[in-house]
């Protein structure tokens, strides 16, 4: 199965109009040497196809007529220049705050903690019946184990858990909790920085890289006193479960990928090897795998998480958020990682407030897709939600070649792996297909400057008519990848929430999306939190 990435560029292809087949490796050639490229034959013959697709794409966007005044969605901060280097002030999180409620039983064996939810495993450690050390090595004991069937792990963290862990025992002991994460393990895709560990991005060529920083999440998660016990993969560069060290498979089908790029966030927190991870999305990253395996995960709006020490993708498209078992607990790491940072000067401040768990949203309107109400699994979920008392209204989407768009990201991509492209470290990276990294690097060095800004210009005015599109809901619930509305949210920033709706003949889950308005993530997070507390498909975990 293709995913997240690869899956957008074939079908980028397929709804291109029809390519020019009398461009030649000749033509290439000869505009590449303006550009001041060169390629080697079989790299032209590689790019032919892709360079005919890209000008098939380039001539529908330039079919749709532009107001002068349009601008693109870009910007442009001459204020950059004075943050740069500047690092936010971290308030201490610590406060005192004595355990509540009757104290659980202690398992006989710990693993039997391995699914439990934050708010449950917070009661736990509180109440002093389990101490973060030792629900840590329980965690790393089980990653271990059954990493080597998921091969979702690049690099344990286990020395710098248990210290923290050690900590964070010693303060529970003096009467003081950092919150809600204090003591909670959990896994970083490695395309963020940890300080003192490797950050591989999934690449061969990175594969021994250190670097002397912490990502802005981890950052806020250390605060947190959430434990980092592992950096898990991602496909290489961030395309697919493909990594230098083979593949990342699906707890719940080991024969099958676990999609990507988020590939080992998604597998490991299924399996029940952590409680949560971060994972980032450009193209589908977040909710490809978390359809495959079953995750509860939320796309943040654009600029609500910081993506300082993340690999860049793409400038314009790149989101970090949380992987989760459930909506509840994504919303509670939500809680602690969003907010701006002078070091990703596209992060913005906005409200986000925890509802009430029981608070009713009977009455709130709810779009849907009309036209795909016939489709079973979807079916089931809207009369879930009419059970619900919400009110479902039929919404209609704006109708642009969004597939034609895709583009951008390619072109932002190739900018940002210039230098790597240009040398023979590419070579290196185990996918070397015409859908690969390799192969997108060199024909988007072809992308014309005036096209990629008229797409972009289009762009705004796709965001415009989106915004407008849900004026009327509090959330649209849709099929994962219907409508193309997975490239649409992606090139516009709308929030998303993906989770679990069923699952196949062969056990593996199927999954719907929730789309909410522009930073309005606490509410899109609120109405699929009571969602679930009616349903049970969150609480399903594989066999292993």
């Amino acid at each position: 199965m293709l995913t997240s990435i690869a899956l957008a560029f074939s079908l980028a292809a397929q709804a291109a109009p029809a390519a020019d087949d009398d461009l030649s490796t000749g033509d290439i050639a000869a505009a590449a040497r303006v550009v001041g490229a060169s390629f080697d034959a079989h790299e032209l013959e590689l790019m032919l196809d892709d360079v005919r697709e890209n000008l098939a794409s380039f001539e529908r966007l330039r079919g749709i007529p532009l107001e002068n005044g349009l601008e693109p969605a870009l910007y442009f901060l001459p204020s950059r220049a004075q943050r740069v280097g500047t690092t936010p002030a971290r308030a201490s999180r610590t406060s005192t705050l004595p355990a509540t409620g009757t104290a659980p039983a202690r398992p006989a064996k710990l693993e039997a903690l391995a699914f439990k939810s934050i708010p449950e495993l917070r009661a736990y450690l509180d109440h002093r019946v389990v101490s973060c050390v030792e629900l840590t090595e329980m965690f790393l004991a089980r990653l271990t184990r059954l990493d080597a069937r998921l091969a979702c792990v690049i690099t344990l963290t286990a020395e710098r858990a248990l210290a923290q862990a050690r900590v964070l025992d010693a303060e529970l002991a003096a009467g003081t909790s950092r919150g809600t994460l204090h003591g909670i393990p959990w896994v970083a895709k490695d395309l963020l920085a940890v300080r003192g560990a490797p950050t591989t991005w999934g690449a061969a060529p990175f594969a021994e890289r250190v670097l002397d920083v912490d990502a802005a999440v981890v950052e806020r998660l250390d605060d947190a006193g959430a434990i980092l016990i592992a950096k898990v993969t991602l496909g290489a560069l961030a395309m697919g479960d493909v990594w230098f060290g083979g593949r990342t498979n699906n707890p719940w089908k080991l024969d099958q990928g676990s999609s990507g790029s988020s590939a080992g966030p998604a597998s490991a927190v299924a399996a029940g090897c952590a409680t949560f991870g971060i994972g980032s999305e450009t193209l589908g990253s977040i909710v490809s795998p978390s359809t495959a395996c079953g995750n509860s995960s939320l796309r943040p709006t654009f600029g609500r998480v910081s993506r300082f020490g993340a690999m860049t993708l793409s400038w314009s498209m790149d989101k970090l958020g949380p992987m989760a078992r459930s909506a509840r607990d994504a919303a509670l790491v939500f809680d602690v990682v969003h907010g701006a940072d002078p070091r990703d000067p596209t992060t913005v401040d906005a409200a986000f407030e925890l509802d009430d768990r029981d608070a009713s949203i009977e009455g709130l309107r709810v779009g849907y897709l009309q036209e795909l109400e016939n489709d079973e699994a979807y079916a089931s979920v809207l009369e879930e939600l009419r059970i619900l008392e919400l009110d479902l209204v039929p919404i209609e989407l704006p109708d642009y070649p969004v597939q034609s768009m895709v583009f951008l990201l390619s072109a932002e991509a190739a900018s940002a792996f210039d230098e790597f492209s240009a040398g023979d470290a590419d070579d290196l990276l185990v996918r070397q297909s015409r859908g690969a990294w390799p192969n997108i690097f060199r024909h988007s060095r072809l992308i014309p400057a005036v096209d990629y800004l008229r797409a972009n210009r289009l762009r705004t005015r796709l965001m415009i008519e989106f915004e407008q599109a849900l004026a009327g809901v509090e959330a649209c619930v849709h099929p994962s990848f219907a409508a193309g509305l997975l490239t649409m949210t992606n090139l516009t920033g709308h929030p998303t929430v993906v989770a679990p709706c069923g699952f196949r003949e062969d056990g593996t889950p199927t999954s719907v999306s929730f789309t909410g308005r522009l930073f309005e993530d606490a509410r899109v997070l609120r109405i699929v939190e009571r969602w679930q507390a009616t349903t049970d498909y969150e609480d399903r975990h594989p066999d292993l």
